[in-house]
């Protein structure tokens, strides 16, 4: 059964204000005056323990990739790639957020007399006060409209004012609408943008695949090397112990007086020789444990680090595994899902939205503008207020008291409206830089189809070249097979002769050497095998698949 392992976002918290509550909701005062905290808490390794049997970390290559899947640190930073272009799509619909906008203000002022003799009396000094409010609502949407709603209202007073309300209320509310009706007119151009910002988000998903497959591929070649290395120290091993074999061999037979002394020290130079190798062995398996280790993070566990790494995968294929050898077939899996040319197909989109955008900005601009306006008036009003200054007022002034109700009221009775429509153009006599844009982008996705063709033909190449490697090493691994079995007889025969007194130590010895080669080139073909499939599948991009790798 395929590993199952689905990747849905973020493995350490981050982008936590991507989704950002909308006002005048509890969220959103809890999400913009909260301390943001910057502490980055790291997870310790995961599940490692559920492996550790018997004092050792026993590992299917199938446990093993679920383990790098869940621990590797650089899995994890290609996974937090994908956070800054998925912010940037929410960043782009910002252009379309409401803005709500208040204001209020209060100023008094005292007025200088214009008559000097008034400057004697403070009681004929005026003064004023006046309390302006506003508050106004716009948006944009993505056809291009924008609109805005306000209101606006002014408190006004003065020790010494002609007019006819003191304190004086006036309110007024205006509905405003523009539309563009050449450049950014339409919901498509208006989204380019947003398309734009999805595109290069599709992009970042097929490079985190690139960087996927060379991080599994990675992780796995070190899981055969493993293999490798321990399979080269049990054949260093076995070829020791016929060494020293054959050394007690020739012992016995110097003991008893058969032979000469001379004869003891080629059997004890190839002992000498085989140990060696053997300590060799050891060291190289040590490394490439240790390096196994780290694809893991078992290295951050200190009871886990310790514990010796046990690799349950046969080195060898099973019986009906499939072994991806047809080249034509292969090709067409690459180009066909390979995230390096997926990736410079999505840059031809971008590359057209770019068009598209640049082509807009060549037209004109025409937009149509219409306003209604609604007024009201209310306060204190003196009726002959007017009069009071003139040649013949007189008599007592009766003021009719009002308030906001008044001004209110006529505001929203729609009684005084007032409507405007309004046609802008600017027409660019020359525009050499959205000309130039224009010329840029046909250039910039001209390059990229160049891009997409050269990386095609690499792929095309990579595949073809990773097919017949691997026809190579299959055929490379019968001959090592065929070879083994030949020098596994001869040794034999020649362990026989010398037994019987008709052959010499000496063949017996390079007899064992050509043994020990010939079961090295085994292993070593058997690890090509391996590795030259991890291959085919890298280049075609089925890697992830056949692992169950989903990113999403």
């Amino acid at each position: 059964m395929l590993l199952r392992t689905f990747v849905t976002g973020l493995l350490l918290s981050a982008g936590a204000f991507a989704q950002m509550a909308s006002f005048p909701k509890p969220s959103y005062f809890r999400e913009v005056f909260k301390q943001t905290n910057t502490k980055v808490e790291l997870r310790d390794p995961v599940r490692l323990k559920d492996f550790a049997v018997g004092g050792k970390l026993e590992l299917s290559l199938k446990n093993f990739i679920e383990l790098v899947m869940a621990n590797n640190t650089d899995i994890q930073v290609a996974f937090l790639s994908l956070e800054i272009p998925k912010n940037n799509i929410v960043s782009v619909f910002g252009r379309w957020d409401p803005i709500v906008t208040a204001s209020f203000s209060a100023q008094r002022n005292t007025n200088i007399p214009t008559d000097p003799t008034q400057a004697q009396n403070a009681g004929e000094i005026s003064k004023s006060l006046s309390q302006p409010l506003s508050v106004s609502y716009a948006q944009t949407i993505d056809t291009g409209l924008s609109y805005s709603v306000s209101f606006s209202g002014t408190k006004s007073s003065s020790s010494n004012s002609l007019s006819s309300y003191n304190p004086g209320l006036s309110s007024s509310l205006q509905f405003s609408a523009t539309q563009p009706l050449l450049q950014n007119r339409g919901r498509y151009v208006n989204r380019i943008p947003v398309m734009q910002a999805e595109s290069i988000y599709k992009r970042s998903v097929y490079g985190l695949q690139v960087s996927l497959l060379n991080l599994v591929s990675t992780a796995e070649n070190d899981y055969w090397n493993v293999i490798s290395a321990r399979e080269n120290l049990r054949v260093q091993e076995k070829s020791r112990d016929a060494a020293k074999a054959n050394l007690d061999f020739v012992q016995q037979q110097l003991d008893l007086g058969a032979i000469a002394e001379l004869d003891i020290y080629n059997p004890q130079g190839q002992l000498a020789a085989a140990e060696f190798s053997v300590s060799q062995a050891k060291f190289r398996l040590a490394s490439a444990e240790d390096t196994l280790r780290r694809q893991i993070s078992a290295d951050l566990d200190p009871e886990i680090a310790k514990l010796p790494v046990e690799l349950t995968e046969p080195v060898d294929l099973a019986a009906g595994q499939p072994v991806p050898l047809d080249t034509a077939q292969s090709v067409q899996k690459a180009l066909a899902a390979n995230p390096n040319v997926l990736s410079a197909m999505q840059q031809l989109d971008l590359d057209e939205l770019g068009i598209q955008s640049a082509q807009n900005l060549l037209l004109p601009q025409l937009s149509f503008t219409a306003t209604y306006t609604t007024k009201g008036q209310g306060g204190v009003f003196y009726p002959s207020s007017t009069t009071l200054f003139g040649s013949g007022g007189g008599g007592a002034i009766e003021p009719i008291p009002g308030g906001v109700t008044d001004a209110l009221g006529q505001m929203f009775g729609f009684g005084y409206p007032t409507y405007l429509g309004r046609l802008t153009l600017t027409l660019p006599i020359k525009s050499r830089t959205a000309s130039m844009n224009m010329a840029s982008s046909l250039v910039t996705k001209k390059t990229d189809a160049l891009t997409l063709r050269t990386t095609q033909q690499n792929v095309r190449l990579q595949t073809l070249t990773s097919v017949v490697n691997l026809q190579g090493y299959v055929e490379q691994l019968k001959l090592a097979r065929v070879q083994r079995d030949i020098q596994q007889k001869n040794y034999e025969a020649e362990q026989e002769k010398y037994t019987l007194g008709t052959d010499t130590n000496q063949n017996v010895v390079i007899a064992l050497q050509n043994l020990v080669l010939a079961e090295s080139n085994v292993v070593s073909a058997q690890v090509s095998v391996r590795t030259g499939i991890l291959a085919v599948y890298q280049s075609t991009g089925e890697l992830l698949d056949n692992y169950g790798i989903v990113v999403r």
